[in-house]
């Protein structure tokens, strides 16, 4: 899959143009390049929680599966006509989803994001993936996109925002909750 680099550096990006797996070249703000960032920061963010020293095994697990499939999202987005997600992919999302879920007491009131660092980083990745998700859908909108791929983002988003409310009952953390001022 793609290329390997045997140097970081290859100076084929200074006219502000970067290569697609496919080998095409495209301006660095194609929308492709904005959709398979957005994963690729969704991914980063879920490496900052996993450096956690506190996690669950279960969220850890976790976690290290959806990076493993976040990078085969973003290979999948980088190389036009080719699907790796699968509604598969998204089944699973929603048994672990469902899982995690189960253990918590259901919502009353909105949930700001915060409590412990793992937790307030978790909901980070959660917005950032839910901005992949936002820039997928711009890129559907001019090109054919696995429509799996929102889904399956769109189930992540939903499992990050429940894996933060998980960390912060382990930790004993009071979910940060909204309350409406004038």
């Amino acid at each position: 899959m793609g290329h390997r680099l045997s140097k970081i550096y290859t100076r084929t990006g200074d006219d502000g143009s970067t290569g697609l797996g496919s080998g095409d070249r495209v301006p660095k703000d194609n929308a492709r390049v904005e959709a398979y960032g957005a994963v690729d920061e969704t991914n980063s963010l879920i490496g900052l929680v996993l450096a956690s020293d506190d996690l669950p095994t279960d969220v850890e697990d976790c976690l290290t599966r959806i990076q493993h499939q976040l990078f085969d999202l973003g290979g999948e987005l980088s190389m036009p006509d080719t699907t790796v997600i699968t509604a598969a992919s998204v089944g699973g999302l929603e048994k672990t989803l469902d899982e995690f879920n189960a253990e918590l007491p259901p919502l009353k009131d909105f949930v700001l994001p915060g409590g412990t660092i793992s937790a307030a980083t978790c909901h980070a990745a959660r917005t950032v993936c839910r901005r992949a998700e936002r820039r997928i859908c711009t890129l559907a909108r001019k090109e054919d996109v696995n429509e799996h791929s929102v889904r399956y983002l769109n189930r992540l988003s939903d499992l990050l925002f429940v894996i933060a409310r998980v960390l912060n009952r382990q930790a004993g953390e009071a979910e940060p909750l909204w309350k409406h001022r004038q």
